[in-house]
């Protein structure tokens, strides 16, 4: 039986330094994340924990500011880690409509769409501000009958809501192979398997239109890959964004426009932002 090691990191600020540093354990085995109020707590197999990795780990940070980093390790039994990590994942109740837990949870009666997701990550569960207003774009946009897009799929959360809500067609595309592992897992235990989930970026796609475009991913890479998101969109077809904060939302908008969207509406949650944009 493997045992764990359970590291908790505090972070200053936590946003979005611990996104980043997330990113970057996940590249050195870390199975699964937790968020705290002042940074998050990663679990990684003993045959993976490197404390010396852990001391030289760099970020792709500006030049001029480094945050406030620190955490402490803690040696878990397997048992006791499957224990801790079921008592604090929490389901996630989207407005009335759309319930997401995972297998250890029970499920609860009257909702309309519940989706069960095995969390290997913190984002796309909808525990994390943009998952949770993406769900909730999720749940207003039409897609009944249409053909849509998950980039950036994480746990394919977006693509099997959409599949539950009446979608004709699905492709979820993430570029981390253990998102793509997991939205494997993720789409057959919703009885999904007809939503094709691919491993790869915006380059893979080809000449497939699509009604509805979910992509949520950062700014930078949103902004490189608006090109292909307009040609692959449906005229008056929907493409919904997130993965950025309040302050980038201008250059967002900006370069949706020269692309020949035009911006719908957006939802913030603490400094994060979603936005809908309709194709012209």
């Amino acid at each position: 039986m493997m045992d764990y090691y359970k590291v908790t990191y505090i972070v200053e600020p936590r946003e979005p330094f611990s996104e980043l540093l997330m990113d970057a354990l996940g590249e050195i085995g870390f199975e699964s994340f937790e968020d705290t109020d002042n940074g998050f707590v990663g679990y990684v197999p003993e045959q993976f924990f490197d404390e010396e990795l852990l001391r030289n780990i760099e970020l792709p940070l500006a030049e001029d500011y480094t945050p406030k980093m620190s955490y402490q390790c803690e040696k878990v039994k397997q048992e006791n880690w499957n224990a801790q990590w079921e008592s604090n994942f929490q389901p996630v109740l989207v407005g009335q409509d759309c319930y997401v837990r995972a297998p250890f949870h029970e499920p609860i009666e009257g909702i309309r769409y519940e989706i069960v997701i095995m969390p290997k990550m913190s984002f796309g569960t909808g525990h994390h501000e943009t998952t949770y207003m993406m769900l909730e774009y999720g749940l207003e946009v039409p897609v009944q009958g249409l053909n849509i897009l998950d980039m950036g799929c994480g746990t394919a959360v977006l693509a099997i809501l959409a599949a539950m809500r009446g979608a004709a067609q699905l492709t979820a595309i993430d570029i981390d192979e253990w998102a793509y592992e997991n939205s494997l897992e993720n789409v057959k235990s919703n009885n999904c398997p007809f939503i094709k989930v691919y491993q790869g970026d915006a380059s893979l796609l080809g000449n497939e239109v699509f009604g509805v475009i979910f992509a949520n991913i950062n700014r930078n890479i949103l902004l490189a890959d608006m090109h292909t998101y307009s040609k692959v969109c449906a005229k008056g077809g929907i493409l919904l964004m997130s993965g950025f904060y309040t302050e980038d939302l201008p250059i967002i908008e900006s370069c949706a426009r020269e692309h020949g969207f035009e911006k719908c509406s957006h939802k913030s949650r603490n400094n994060w932002v979603a936005a809908s944009f309709k194709k012209m």
